[in-house]
């Protein structure tokens, strides 16, 4: 593999300009351990010797990011990339490229490309990334001092990687997992967002439960039985959904303590109400009318996963069955209320709602073909004999 196959042109001319100007400049993180993995990376972070302000002056077009932590969105043909300065433990520090890979978590993280293709590797992470270990840089437990999230991040990282923690970074997080209580919310829930995501959530899960850290964590639940066969998460709200009925937890206890969005929130209370239905049949037409799918394959899955059953359905399936009802929605009717009211010969109020209703149930269970002249034949009918 080259530099070529790893970056984008732009980001290598951001390098390039910022050399010129008598600066250092590399590759930093996890871009550069997924272009050892042979992945191709998308986001193309940089570490420099200049400051903020220096990287302003030499760059037309930034945008002041995170520049409290010495970071700046440089735009380069119109591809944004973050150009931060070298980090260091105290602001007055002389800035190396050595200081700034101390500071970053994990060793497959703390590594650095040239544009010249040269890995500058201070810390053994290919050696780590050879052998799948999450190992923190130097000594755990001032890499959690630090940033206390790392904690996390190295559950998720073994998760998504399929890596394992290295013995004294695990026992750090057994022994130092309190700390993450200093942790904001949100920031714990976008971890718990990637790693619901990834490839072999359960793992990170487990090892959350191993380590200790779900006991500091909100409404992490206790026993985690089953949730490994609702695997793989389509989404993270998938994730939650699971998370939500594995533990029992109600919608509004897991929203408040993770702080999840609306959208969120109305994916978890339409998962709830479909669970109740499933739990005295099997979905049927008004089911599969009322509920996305999304919402359908995630219910089934967590419904025979805790009632032991096997899980055999997929979202194709569910995609099949509503592609065959008559009708997807409301606004699928060829009528509406205008043409009641225009038949009625009367004024509009709440019977018209009422009776839009009873031709949408008809149409959906088959009673009534969504045909206008049927509808109208049939409406006139039965609103005369009801009069």
């Amino acid at each position: 593999m080259t530099v070529d196959f790893f970056a984008s042109p732009n980001s290598i001319a951001v390098i390039e300009k910022l050399e010129e100007n008598g600066h250092e400049a590399v590759f930093v993180g996890g871009a550069v351990r997924d272009f050892l993995l042979g992945k191709q990376a998308t986001d193309f972070d940089i570490a420099t010797s200049a400051t903020p302000e220096q990287v302003k002056d030499i760059f037309k077009q930034t945008v002041d990011i995170g520049i409290e932590h010495g970071t700046v969105l440089v735009l380069m043909g119109k591809e944004p990339f973050e150009v931060t300065t070298y980090r260091t433990e105290n602001v007055d520090d002389e800035k190396s490229l050595r200081e700034d890979l101390l500071r970053r978590d994990f060793t497959i993280n703390a590594l650095a490309l040239t544009k010249d293709e040269t890995i500058i590797d201070l810390f053994n992470g290919q050696a780590d990334l050879e052998n799948k270990i999450i190992r923190a840089v130097e000594s755990p437990e001032e890499r959690f001092l630090e940033d206390p999230l790392r904690m996390i991040r190295a559950v998720r990282f073994a998760s998504v990687l399929d890596f394992a923690i290295e013995e004294k970074t695990f026992e750090t997080i057994r022994v130092e997992k309190a700390r993450l209580e200093s942790v904001s919310i949100e920031r714990i829930k976008v971890e718990f967002d990637k790693l619901f995501t990834s490839g072999n959530p359960v793992k990170g899960l487990q090892l959350i439960v191993k380590s200790g850290v779900g006991e500091v964590l909100p409404l992490f639940p206790r026993l985690l039985s089953g949730i490994d066969r609702m695997m793989p998460f389509h989404t993270s709200k998938e994730g939650w959904a699971a998370f939500m009925m594995t533990g029992k937890f109600t919608v509004s206890e897991l929203v408040a303590a993770y702080k999840l969005s609306n959208d969120e929130k109305q994916f978890l209370s339409k998962v709830q109400k479909a669970y109740e239905k499933r739990d005295l049949h099997s979905f049927q037409k008004d089911e599969l009318y009322c509920f996305d799918v999304d919402v359908l394959y995630c219910v089934e899955k967590v419904y025979c996963s805790l009632h032991g059953k096997i899980i055999d359905v997929s979202r194709e399936n569910f995609i099949k069955q509503k592609a065959l009802l008559p009708i997807q929605s409301k606004k699928d009717l060829v009528v509406n209320g205008k043409d009641l009211i225009q038949w009625a010969g009367g004024k509009g109020g709440r019977w018209v709602g009422e009776w839009i209703e009873r031709i949408e149930y008809a149409v959906l269970h088959g009673h009534l073909e969504n045909h206008l002249d049927t509808i109208k034949e049939w409406f006139i009918n039965d609103f005369d004999s009801e009069r």
